[in-house]
């Protein structure tokens, strides 16, 4: 795999989908906004939050780094994001699905088996 530097860590510990598209005119003290009042969460915890226009093919990051706002943005040039189906406002993913989403892949079939729980043997 080819190493991309300007990338979401792995070990992220809090990365929001944000589900629904936005005004991609919001900068980030006006995406900052939407994530307190929309949202209810502090902006300024140093979580991630993403977002992406009406047609999918752009990506907004936004994320509080100790003294200021980082405004990650990714437009696609001939493709669309595979974005989730929105089933809430807002997606809970963690640093390996912000990167396959990122690289264009469909998060909502990346899924594992599921875990299964047995009593006995029998």
């Amino acid at each position: 795999m080819k190493t991309r530097y300007l990338r979401p860590a792995l070990t992220l510990p809090q990365i929001y989908l944000y589900l629904d598209p936005i005004d991609f005119r919001k900068q980030a003290h006006g995406l900052a906004v939407l994530v307190e009042q929309e949202l209810g969460h502090n902006p300024f915890t140093g979580a991630l939050y993403v977002f992406s226009n009406r047609r999918r093919n752009k990506i907004k990051c936004l994320m509080w780094e100790d003294n200021g706002f980082v405004l990650y943005y990714k437009a696609l040039a001939e493709e669309k994001f595979k974005w989730p189906k929105p089933s809430d406002d807002l997606m809970v993913l963690d640093g390996e699905q912000i990167n396959w989403l990122l690289d264009g892949y469909d998060i909502s079939l990346l899924k594992g088996n599921k875990k299964l729980h047995y009593e006995a043997i029998n």
